[in-house]
């Protein structure tokens, strides 16, 4: 059986700190993979500043060379008002029904989930098990704790969190910045794709 970790993001663009904060995760908790699941840009409570294709193609660039990353597009190919992480997990555990499946996030969207904010959250909780990553000022222990969906999955299983080490806070949108104000983030992006971003003017 393989523990499997799926890592979501709108990745516009995905950076080193995507790339070292997957690397870590799985040193960390033992996966023999991290999926990278680029969400869908039909959703519509994202606003993507380049295309899918170009989103694509740079994270396939990214994790090159490292057997333990994937690129998987499904979210990609959904309808964005269908899209919920609870189906895309179980889509996961159908596709990969012998392993053991992760959804790797932040401490912050712990909280939203344990409030009820995301699509079927109780059954998203019940039936599946989570990375947790820290985030500045929060609590992850109390977050659990004030939830009654959150305290009552926490079995011991449910929740791996990481508490140390993974709060680094160089966003895509700094990134993105930089790039339109003419900045200069080169090394905080994967070198074989900082070329591609120039040539395509992506960006601008």
């Amino acid at each position: 059986m393989a523990k499997i970790g799926i890592y979501g993001s709108s990745f516009d663009p995905i950076t080193n700190v995507h790339l070292w904060t997957a690397s870590t995760v799985a040193h960390r908790c033992k996966l023999n993979q991290v999926i990278f699941l680029p969400c869908s840009s039909k959703r519509p409570d994202k606003n993507m500043n380049i295309s899918d294709e170009h989103r694509w193609s740079m994270i396939l660039m990214a994790i090159e060379g490292n057997d333990k990353f994937v690129a998987d597009d499904y979210e990609m190919k959904q309808v964005g008002w269908e899209i919920a992480t609870y189906l895309t997990l179980k889509h996961f555990k159908e596709k990969y029904p012998d392993d053991e499946i992760y959804f790797i996030m932040g401490a912050d969207l712990l909280i939203d989930i344990g409030e009820e904010k995301w699509k079927k959250s109780r059954e998203l909780i019940e039936e599946n098990k989570f990375i947790v990553m820290a985030r500045d000022g929060i609590n992850m222990l109390s977050a659990i704790s004030k939830s009654p969906i959150l305290r009552n999955a926490d079995d011991g299983h449910t929740f791996h969190l990481i508490d140390k080490g993974l709060a680094m806070e160089i966003s895509s949108s700094y990134i993105r910045d930089e790039f339109k104000k003419g900045g200069e983030p080169r090394y905080l992006v994967p070198d074989r794709f900082y070329d591609y971003i120039h040539t395509n003017q992506l960006y601008k």
